[in-house]
């Protein structure tokens, strides 16, 4: 991957710059999104290789394309469209799906993603969620849980939960209604609940 530099130039300055050819702005907008692009595609297929591969994949596609990128939506949700269908696809070619560990995915990103999930997964007459952070167990559980869910209610998970999508965001990842985003968000919630309560029973 690309080592990072300090980076300040607006995105739409560089999105034009790359349409016009140029490869020093294409590594800039790589070098800013690769880490988050990785992350997100590392939770859907859990697998290390795979989301190298995938986001290499990504963008390789965010390049060829992105002169028919018009600014109608944002960059980023563009961006992670190609991304979340390139993966989505994957998984559902793919049979090595099951339940495989994230614990490379280690950095605070995850630290973060992992205590946002446990919150939204508990109420109020549950344990305290800080003193959960620290169970390193309880986090493996409900990564585990997490790839028990369909491909498309995870892959909603990550970007609402862990990436910090609102659902208008998420709805034009999917190219679905708002109210489609909701509810797979709200199946995917419910049934990561009982996923992990019939595991901790």
């Amino acid at each position: 991957m690309i080592e990072a530099d300090n980076i300040n130039i607006d995105e739409a300055v560089l999105v034009e710059q790359c349409q016009r050819g140029d490869s020093a702005a294409t590594e800039r907008l790589i070098l800013r999104y690769q880490n988050r692009i990785y992350n997100v595609i590392l939770k859907i297929c859990a697998n290390t290789d795979d989301a190298a591969e995938l986001t290499q994949e990504t963008f390789v596609k965010v390049i060829e394309n992105i002169d028919r990128f018009e600014s109608r939506s944002g960059f980023y949700t563009w961006m992670f469209r190609i991304a979340v269908n390139l993966t989505l696809n994957y998984c559902k070619r793919s049979v090595k799906l099951g339940l495989k560990s994230l614990d490379a995915e280690a950095d605070e990103h995850s630290g973060q993603a992992k205590q946002t999930l446990k919150e939204l997964l508990y109420d109020d007459n549950s344990p305290d969620p800080a003193a959960m952070a620290q169970n390193k167990e309880l986090c493996e559980l409900i990564v585990k849980a997490m790839m028990k869910l369909d491909d498309a209610q995870r892959a909603a998970v990550v970007l609402r939960d862990i990436e910090g999508m609102n659902y208008a965001q998420i709805a034009e990842v999917f190219d679905v209604e708002l109210g489609t985003v909701k509810s797979r968000l709200s199946r995917a919630r419910s049934n990561l609940r009982e996923i992990l309560e019939a595991i901790l029973q």
